[in-house]
């Protein structure tokens, strides 16, 4: 039997071809697309606010904040509504995705490292990556994604 502290949960997702996760304890809610309320002068990937449930929730588009292209919705493309901890607060954030799949189980033995080289992206926000059969999920850090001039301005639009 596995025990729980041996396991994480995560919420698996497509951009693209490749697949991410993050941890369910940080999805607050996952909602069908609706393009957001656009913030002037913002960054590209900050696509803008998002009504959920009475609060302005930045949202962004992961493809870009990543260096890929512009996410094109579908009727498949989800926004998860996520609960990030930093260190001197909690930031609610949505982010676009072109698909979520599942809530998946990882054993912590199973999270290899980020490789140095070889990925298309730095790997200081990744925590890890997982194999599974049909290929590799990357587990992002979003606290270590996003910069303190993100987290600053997204508190400020919102």
């Amino acid at each position: 039997m596995v025990s729980k502290e041996s396991e994480s949960q995560y919420v698996t997702f497509a951009l693209g071809e490749e697949v991410f996760a993050v941890e369910v304890e940080i999805v607050r809610e996952i909602l069908d697309y609706e393009e957001a309320f656009k913030i002037p002068n913002g960054p590209d990937y900050l696509l803008g606010l998002r009504d959920v449930r009475g609060h302005g929730v930045p949202t962004i588009d992961l493809r870009l904040k990543l260096g890929l292209s512009r996410t094109v919705p579908t009727p498949h493309t989800r926004v998860l509504v996520l609960d990030i901890p930093l260190s001197d607060r909690l930031l609610t954030l949505g982010m676009v995705a072109d698909r979520v799949f599942e809530v998946v189980p990882f054993q912590r033995d199973q999270i290899e490292k980020a490789p140095d080289i070889g990925t298309r992206w730095r790997s200081d926000y990744i925590h890890g990556v997982v194999r599974r059969d049909t290929g590799f999920v990357v587990i992002i850090d979003l606290a270590s994604l996003l910069s303190a001039s993100d987290t600053v301005m997204f508190s400020s639009a919102a």
